[in-house]
């Protein structure tokens, strides 16, 4: 036995030259097992990100640029593409109703849900009933939801005609009057994703520490004020992240005019993605679909940077 050992406390590590051979080649093995085995899940959810969603956006820019059937050899046909897009006067109409049924959403989509998750977040009783009511809507496959409010807004039979005519008003024509069908659909998306959005705001309300509202409340503050100066900063982020996740779904309309309306009346509910359908499955011209579908990819991939960036800056 050395010097060194009968002179080391009781207790004490052992110096490296006491130690035994092979201890750190066995954790460095360990961690590499660990850290190759975190790599093969890893690679394993790579794999599908790759297959269904990178190369089939990849595989829909090439599309833009060639004419393609799927039937023939594709053709490589350069902007031609692009160029018949702008030459439709549809394509403008389309952007147009897109981006005025976006601005309609968020009007009631994005403030709607936010009021009524403060509302449950005040609640003393029958918390968790009202929010299964306010949840409901999303567990209704879209069709189902978009053929239920067909019904409902059918100018005979229809639910809501049949309402005012009781109290003896003539119900206008929703889905039928170029006037009211945008604003009708806008109804419609609006109820159907209501509570996803009420419940990732309640989430984000109940986070807020009371003592917040005690001293606001001491100070002397209403509703609107606790709202204004408690409630709105402390989920500032949570509204922001919402906000951006919204304009990219609703610019991305399509179950509710494909299935009330087909696009009428006068082309008065045509979308981005009900014309690129259009294109790609009545008209069998799937290279301008893609192109379609790469200038909304565009579009929405340029306001997402600029949206974040100014957000960002804000928060500096």
């Amino acid at each position: 036995m050395s010097a060194s050992t009968l002179l080391r406390p009781a207790g004490a590590p052992a110096p490296d030259a006491d130690r035994r051979p092979g201890r750190a080649p066995g954790r460095m093995r360990r961690r590499i097992v660990e850290n190759l085995t975190a790599y093969g899940f890893l690679c394993a959810a790579l794999v599908c990100f790759a297959l269904f969603s990178w190369y089939p956006i990849v595989r829909g820019v090439l599309l833009a640029f060639q004419q393609v059937n799927f039937i023939t050899d594709p053709e490589w046909v350069g902007f031609e593409n692009f160029e018949r897009l702008f030459a439709d006067p549809l394509f403008w109409d389309a952007w147009g109703n897109t981006l005025l049924f976006t601005g309609l959403a968020l009007v009631f989509g994005f403030f709607v849900p936010f009021l009524i998750a403060v509302l449950l977040n005040e609640l003393r009783h029958a918390k968790g009933y009202f929010r299964l009511v306010v949840y409901l809507p999303v567990m209704l496959p879209p069709v189902v939801a978009a053929l239920l409010w067909k019904w409902f807004y059918d100018p005979g039979p229809g639910l809501f005609n049949s309402i005012l005519r009781t109290v003896g008003i003539d119900g206008p024509r929703w889905l039928d009057d170029s006037t009211t069908s945008l604003l009708s659909l806008v109804l419609v998306a609006t109820w159907s994703n209501l509570g996803s959005a009420t419940l990732i705001y309640l989430a984000a309300l109940q986070t807020i520490p009371g003592e917040l509202y005690e001293a606001a409340e001491l100070d002397g503050a209403n509703v609107v004020q606790r709202l204004r100066h408690v409630t709105i900063p402390q989920t500032r982020f949570v509204l922001l992240v919402l906000l951006l996740l919204q304009v990219v779904a609703t610019m991305q309309i399509f179950t509710e005019p494909y299935i009330m309306t087909g696009g009428g009346p006068d082309d008065s509910t045509v979308t981005v993605l009900l014309l690129l359908y259009r294109y790609a499955f009545v008209y069998n011209d799937f290279g301008t679909a893609s192109a379609m579908s790469t200038l909304l990819l565009v579009f929405l991939s340029v306001f997402s940077f600029a949206y974040l960036r100014i957000t960002r800056r804000a928060d500096a």
